[in-house]
């Protein structure tokens, strides 16, 4: 190919110009591709993700909620499929229909399996090993569908135990597929049921990124009670825009049994920066949770003010998404008639749990950015050689500051000494885990990062 090319110079400046156009890779024809932190269709268009959620493993019947999501706008449908461990499985002949119902109504079809779901934590999950079996073995329903399938690895890998393996069984999982032939952009979930407070795979998403062959993964964060605040989401979802790494919030809700979380926020900085989203979820809810139902019984004409939110909002999925360029022209369907569910399903993102004995800690100061009268500091908590139930960083701040936002910690001032302790979803950390918390303050000068003594409780 190098050969032909080189002599037929006009191919040669042709093929140049479509790559440096779109930044993408050479694959990149074959499907969707990612470069420089964006996520491309086949076409060499950008692709945002504006879509949800939906329970099909639990709902098979619901094959009409396909038309109806395309309906109210969305270009994206984040699939729940099982692999057989947790629930029944999704064979081959299923996964190839539900391909072809999100292809006929011009949907973008994520799928993920779901049973790795709090692996660690959660009994009978399984890994993302068991999980790429799963894929391989439904691999031919996959097969040339590149342009119109991501593929999801699995949902919520870990708990809020035995997380530290997570990058390096994710990039052994994306390695497999790659090696078993699989062309499609991955994407990776969160630990900590998806909301990653150990910042976990935002730390180590790099490296999982530089294993894939193809460069051709996408990070998933899910944004539940962690993210209560508008600092917390800009702070965490702007680490990844500044590394240049592509990043979609595959899973948020407008309230959760574990907090409350900032729903306008994350429509708002996601909208403004070009990062996708996958609202939880379409209908069929269970545990507890029903009440981030979009829809009432699959029922289209009647949302629930979730989906009034996220369907016609500010910031919503009708005001914001845009189809993908490889369907062409834009077609809405009509909504069809549904069946009354009767299956309950599952809850998603149960709250953390208590890991064992505790330890002592250690924290460490840096100064993440400055500007003219003020500055962004964040403390890292690494706990010593045994687990901790929880922590208490203190230092004193310089002449001339003062903390104005936190998040990630509770923050005390006494004069110019500070104390920060450790919210309900951070305190507990494993032997050698880490969290991190930030700040925004003041300064009459150049701050400086003091000593920080940290105690475990």
């Amino acid at each position: 190919m190098r050969k032909r090319l080189s002599v037929a110079g006009v191919a040669l400046l042709t093929v140049l110009a479509a790559v440096f156009a779109f930044g993408q890779p050479a694959h990149a024809a074959a499907g969707f591709s990612v470069a420089n932190g964006k996520l491309y269709d086949a076409n060499g268009n950008e692709f945002v993700m504006r879509g949800v959620n939906h329970a099909h493993t639990w709902y098979p019947q619901q094959t009409s909620s396909f038309a109806n999501i395309k309906a109210l706008g969305a270009n994206t449908v984040r699939v729940v499929l099982a692999s057989g461990d947790r629930w029944a499985k999704n064979d081959t002949a299923d996964v190839a229909n539900v391909i072809s119902l999100c292809k006929a109504n011009k949907l973008i079809c994520v799928l993920e399996v779901h049973d790795t779901t709090g692996y660690g934590e959660q009994s009978g999950a399984i890994t993302l090993d068991r999980a790429v079996d799963y894929w391989l073995s439904i691999s031919s329903a996959l097969a040339g569908q590149e342009k119109y399938v991501i593929v999801n690895i699995g949902n919520e890998p870990y708990g809020n135990q035995g997380y530290g393996t997570w990058a390096t069984d994710s990039a052994n999982a994306i390695k497999r597929l790659r090696a078993a032939g699989l062309a499609h952009t991955i994407m990776v979930d969160a630990p900590n049921w998806g909301q990653d407070w150990s910042f976990t795979m935002r730390d180590n998403a790099a490296s999982v990124f530089a294993a894939d062959p193809q460069k051709n993964t996408v990070f998933s964060i899910h944004m539940y009670g962690v993210f209560d605040t508008a600092a917390e989401i800009s702070d965490y979802l702007g680490r990844f825009r500044t590394a240049k790494l592509p990043i979609v919030v595959g899973e948020f809700g407008f309230d959760h049994s574990d907090g409350n979380p900032d729903e306008d926020a994350i429509l708002s900085y996601t909208q403004a920066n070009g990062i996708g989203y996958l609202g939880w979820s379409w209908s069929g809810n269970g545990g507890g949770v029903e009440y981030l139902d979009m829809t009432t019984n699959f029922n289209p004409n009647a949302l629930t003010t979730w989906g009034q939110r996220i369907f016609n909002g500010a910031n919503g999925i009708k005001a914001t998404s845009k189809e993908a360029s490889v369907y062409g022209g834009i077609v809405t369907p009509t909504p069809s008639t549904t069946v009354t569910p009767t299956l309950p399903p599952p809850t998603t993102t149960p709250p953390p749990t208590t890991p064992p004995a505790s330890g002592g800690c250690t924290a460490t100061y840096t100064i993440i950015g400055q500007w003219q009268g003020g500055f962004q500091g964040e403390v890292k908590v690494t706990a010593g050689s045994a687990a901790v139930n929880g922590w208490t960083a203190k230092w004193t701040l310089g002449s001339g500051q003062s903390i104005s936002q936190a998040w990630n910690a509770t923050l005390t001032s006494s004069g110019s000494n500070v104390t920060a302790t450790n919210v309900s979803y951070n305190g507990k950390l494993g032997a050698g885990a880490s969290t991190s918390f930030g700040f925004i303050g003041s300064s009459t000068g150049t701050p400086a990062a003091p000593a920080v003594t940290c105690t475990a409780s």
